[in-house]
């Protein structure tokens, strides 16, 4: 079996216990996101209005990607990444042990300040997340590489909310989502021992402290080279468009499809394994070699499949349907299903090879910084994400399946700029040409 295969690849040291800890560290995000949202919405903080709770709880998240990117940047760049990794797990762990005191004592600030401790880890590994798998992996196995962690991190995020739901729910006992957060945390702390070494090229980095200098810094690094600056945006833009779909879908489940919790589960599950499913797909085309074509097709996808979702709606009758067997006895069900799960087979194709080639394309000096600068897109494209739906939906009054539509249409708008500005991402390939 080819080093670069997708099997092959997770029967080797240098890759599979990496692999392992960022699963384990998605998985164990959305464990505690959802246990939080839960503890929100059903304890005893009538004080506060749960939505606010909620804008509150994704705000301390989310603000460390700004505050600290550059910082984590520049310390995966300065120090050996491996290290780095068993230190941040370390972390994690520490900051378990302070959730579940924060569930058993009903702390919601304490809690919140866990969240916002979360989100200052999260912002930490980000950096040496893909610039270790350069360090380890030839440029032939980097596409499969980038294919694995992007099906493991939907496959970990959509287990850890259904798991951070059940672990929490009114039938559980109070121990058994702070019980589960702590057993994750010890797998990943495990696993990360035994992450290859991945020693600094530039040890003698100086460490420049200040957020807002350095966060400026890293954005330059990002655009030293067009076509580097051009993919972080484009995965900027991909972020953008996976938190429009997610954060608007059980609401759409609810007020468009009348259905219940396990028909959004089945959704959410449905878009996670189409994501892995178009990532798998590039592997197996790609056959080891970066193939940049691949990205204008994924975004086509994303808009074909994301018009029809529109369409697929319209034939759906207004029945109530509280089970999957009785949803997907529904006239026009398995048409949108399709949809959801091709816009995922696009998103996979969309952000596999924008990946790899930020990690090809960038100098190993700064690669970690500059995967910082796009952490810090990405997280002001989710926020910009959040002004766009609340615009759409609450200002203008867009019905839901219009808001989809917008989206499809804008996606392609979007994206087809962005890669029309580099000769790279070209669909000539599937032309003739060599």
């Amino acid at each position: 079996m080819p080093a670069s295969s997708m099997l092959g690849l997770l029967k080797r040291q240098r890759f599979l216990p990496y692999f392992l800890t960022q699963f384990f560290g998605a998985f164990n995000d959305n464990v505690l996101r959802q246990a939080l949202i839960l503890f929100i919405t059903t304890s005893a903080v009538s004080s506060f209005s749960p939505n606010l709770l909620n804008n509150i709880a994704l705000a301390l998240f989310i603000l460390p990607f700004f505050l600290f990117s550059g910082l984590a940047g520049q310390f995966a760049d300065k120090f050996d990444k491996a290290k780095l990794v068993f230190w941040v797990k370390l972390a994690e762990l520490v900051l378990m042990l302070l959730a579940a005191i924060g569930f058993y004592y009903q702390s919601l600030w304490g809690l919140m300040a866990v969240l916002f401790a979360m989100g200052f880890q999260s912002t930490c590994f980000g950096p040496i997340k893909y610039s270790i798998m350069p360090q380890h992996l030839s440029r032939q196995e980097l596409v499969a590489g980038n294919a694995l962690v992007q099906q493991g991190t939907y496959v970990a995020i959509l287990l850890g909310s259904v798991m951070g739901v059940l672990l929490n729910a009114s039938f559980a006992a109070p121990w058994w989502g702070s019980t589960a957060l702590i057993i994750v945390a010890l797998s990943g702390l495990a696993s990360s021992y035994f992450v290859p070494a991945a020693p600094s090229q530039v040890p003698d980095l100086k460490i420049n402290w200040n957020p807002i200098s350095e966060t400026i810094k890293v954005m330059m690094y990002a655009k030293r080279k067009k076509a580097v600056w051009i993919a972080v945006l484009s995965v900027s833009w991909f972020w953008f468009l996976g938190a429009a779909y997610t954060t608007q879908l059980k609401v759409y489940v609810d007020d468009y499809l009348h259905a219940g919790e396990t028909v959004y589960a089945l959704l959410l599950m449905v878009f996670s394994f189409g994501i892995g499913l178009g990532s798998w797909a590039c592997k197996a085309i790609s056959k080891g070699e970066l193939k940049l074509f691949l990205v204008p097709l994924g975004a086509l996808g994303i808009t074909i499949f994301g018009v029809d979702l529109y369409f697929a709606y319209q034939s759906l009758l207004a029945e109530r349907s509280d089970t999957v067997a009785g949803f997907l006895a529904l006239n026009g069900v398995w048409r949108l299903l399709l949809d959801l799960l091709f816009i995922g087979v696009g998103g996979g194709f969309y952000v596999v090879p924008l990946f790899t080639y930020i990690q090809q394309a960038t100098e190993e000096a700064y690669r970690a910084r500059v995967i910082a600068a796009c952490n810090v897109l990405n997280a002001l494209f989710m926020v910009l994400s959040a002004v766009f739906s609340i615009v759409l939906l609450s200002a203008l009054a867009f019905t839901l399946p219009m808001y989809f539509l917008t989206l499809a249409i804008l996606s392609l708008a979007v994206s087809m700029y962005l890669l029309s500005r580099v000769p790279e991402f070209s669909v000539r390939p599937l032309i003739g040409r060599k």
